[in-house]
């Protein structure tokens, strides 16, 4: 069965991490691979772009659907193998909504880490200013601290309730990549709980991004 699949991916990247660690959970290991670096301009490669005209990654294929969009693979896999390994989607309505709203919320958290860890990347240097430096970072402390508060009122350990969904599966990795930028533990306990926890769940300890293995992380958001 996943040898039907094809992912290319780079390491690092929370949306190619969450759709691993969904393969992980439904028992797919084994599909091909192909690891490609940022660093080195490999996502705008003829191969990538073959499958993602948009040249980012992921770029996921099985057998001949194509899903490129992380959030659209994690739910397709967890749709087109309910029965098999980790059941992601819950039944209790409750539970299920709330694993959609979490789900969905996180894209804002996606990109509101973004606007402060690559701000000098993605504006020109003529074009920054100190004034939306600061409006970035408060805007992801007022999210973080969002975020934190979610888990201390939760009635379970994960963020959907007391089992393992969807919502973890596309948020953890963005949870994981605000602490390899900085974040400090002792200023969000429950999120560094959370963190810590589940970083020896199988799932995504097998898929944990190699470049982050032998590497340190940055100090971008310590002062958050």
């Amino acid at each position: 069965m996943a040898k039907d699949m094809t992912l290319l991916w780079g390491s690092g990247s929370p949306p190619c991490w969450r759709v691993m660690i969904a393969l992980e959970e439904k028992n797919l290991q084994g599909y091909n691979q192909k690891l490609f670096s940022f660093e080195k301009k490999e996502h705008k490669s003829k191969e990538v772009m073959a499958m993602n005209p948009r040249g980012q990654l992921p770029a996921f294929k099985h057998k001949d659907v194509v899903l490129n969009e992380s959030y659209g693979a994690c739910m397709y896999l967890a749709n087109q193998f309910k029965s098999q390994g980790t059941k992601l989607i819950p039944d209790c309505p409750a539970e299920q909504a709330m694993m959609y709203q979490r789900m969905f919320e996180a894209l804002t958290f996606g990109q509101k880490m973004g606007d402060v860890i690559y701000y000098t990347y993605k504006v020109p240097e003529g074009e920054r200013h100190d004034s939306a430096v600061k409006r970035n970072r408060e805007a992801l402390t007022a999210e973080i601290k969002l975020w934190e508060g979610y888990l201390q009122k939760g009635s379970g350990s994960f963020l959907a309730g007391k089992t393992f969904s969807l919502a973890d599966v596309v948020v953890y990795p963005s949870i994981a990549y605000i602490f390899r930028f900085g974040l400090c533990e002792e200023r969000y306990p429950k999120l560094a709980a959370y963190y810590n926890t589940l970083k020896n769940r199988p799932s995504i300890k097998a898929s944990w991004p190699p470049t982050w293995l032998d590497s340190q992380g940055q100090d971008t958001l310590k002062d958050i």
